[in-house]
């Protein structure tokens, strides 16, 4: 699991074996290391970032917190489609939180159980849910596991970093960014950091 220390390691050893990568600590430091709770609450929010901006989701998610007093499964289940919908909820987001909580709720989707699972069959438990797809599952991994080596392909931002720290023309598909990220496991998680942190310090360039 990556922590503070972890992940100042790993990104100095990419830092010494990619001069791309070193150029963004060179302009922009290094990153600080955050994280995500694992759990409920980060999974409805990650439900809600699903192609829509960060500030968008975090208002419909805040929404809902502050209605209920607090994120249950019981108060996902209770809630009606227009009180979802006025929170900011898509239907099709409504039915997927309400899945995830009927899950959880009964048992049949453990959270704790799924933070001890390897990899590969932690994605495979979150992919079997309705509304969790391959970005999903991997950003939850990389932000609440903290797993070291996860690359969520998928993820506009990750693509737009790794084109300006390769100088492409293009932004790379999810298979191209697959081969790119290739050069640097077992860390591509903490590439990952490092290509959004590129992204978020030159965003308005």
């Amino acid at each position: 699991m990556l922590d503070r220390d972890s992940f100042a390691a790993a990104a100095a050893g990419l830092c010494d074996a990619d001069p791309d990568l070193a150029a963004i600590v060179e302009r922009h430091g290094l990153p600080e290391f955050w994280a995500r709770e694992p759990g409920l609450p980060t999974l409805v929010l990650l439900i809600l970032e699903q192609q829509v901006s960060l500030a968008s989701a975090r208002a419909a998610y805040d929404r809902l917190v502050a209605r209920l007093g607090g994120l249950t499964t019981g108060g996902i289940l209770g809630s009606t489609d227009a009180e979802l919908r006025a929170d900011g909820f898509s239907r099709q987001k409504a039915r997927y939180v309400r899945v995830l909580a009927a899950a959880v709720e009964d048992g049949s989707f453990d959270l704790d159980a799924v933070a001890l699972l390897e990899d590969d069959a932690a994605r495979t438990a979150l992919l079997a849910l309705p509304g969790i797809g391959p970005w999903t599952a991997e950003v939850y991994l990389l932000s609440a596991l903290r797993r070291p080596d996860t690359w969520p392909v998928g993820d506009i931002a990750l693509q737009e970093g790794a084109r300006r720290v390769r100088r492409l023309d293009l932004r790379p598909t999810p298979g191209e960014l697959e081969a790119i990220g290739e050069a640097w496991r077992p860390h591509r998680a903490s590439a990952a950091r490092l290509l959004w942190h590129l992204y978020l310090s030159e965003r308005a360039v």
